[in-house]
Parts: C-alpha cells; structure tokens; sequence
C-alpha cells in the first residue's frame, strides 16, 4: 500500500471511525444505566472518610 493510498483511507474512513468512536463515547455517558454512576463520582469528593495515617 503506498503512502497516497493510506493517506486517503485515513482522510476518509478513519475520520469516519473517529467520529463514530466519540459519538458513542458521548452517548454512553447519557445511558440511563450510567446515571446512578455519575452521580456517584459527582459528590465523591464531598463524603467524609477515615483517614489511616498509618
């Protein structure tokens, strides 16, 4: 496969692929299923734990 060629399968199909990736990366953090995950990891950092200090 010469340089040209995969220069314009990558131009082509592998902008398409790209975008199909981050699309379904971006609606797989709408999922329902995900809410109670995302809102979990929202107030992580707002509960109180005990610390070990050792």
């Amino acid at each position: 496969m010469s340089y040209d060629a995969m220069r314009h399968f990558a131009d082509s199909w592998g902008l398409v692929m790209m975008t199909a990736m981050f699309l379904s990366f971006v609606g797989w953090t709408f999922l329902p299923s995900a809410r109670a995950a995302h809102a979990r990891a929202a107030t992580m950092i707002l509960e109180d734990e005990e610390r070990s200090d050792g």
